[in-house]
């Protein structure tokens, strides 16, 4: 899937996660801020790696700045920001989920 133009999802609320893409050359790149990275970054770097992948993203600079957020919001805020950078939020990913 081809990231087209930069995209949000998520808050910086509690127990939430701001994920935003952009467009990058190759490879992935995750820049994390979290006040848990020490204990859980590799974690949360997984999450959002395995959900790029299963949505053949080859190429994004992703800014993640976590809050808390479960395993299960961070890969529901990387498909919804993701979604909305391809443009194909009318085309839903269902065997991502």
């Amino acid at each position: 899937m081809e990231i087209k133009e930069t995209a949000v999802a998520g808050t910086l609320e509690s127990s939430d996660i701001q994920i935003m893409i952009s467009k990058a050359a190759t490879g992935i790149q995750i820049d994390l801020q979290s006040d848990v990275e020490k204990q859980f970054g590799d974690q949360i770097r997984k999450v959002i790696t395995t959900t790029l992948n299963n949505l053949d993203v080859t190429a994004a600079k992703v800014k993640a700045v976590d809050k808390g957020a479960l395993d299960c919001v961070i890969k529901a805020r990387t498909i919804a920001a993701v979604q909305r950078a391809s443009q194909t939020t009318d085309q839903p990913a269902w065997e991502v989920l």
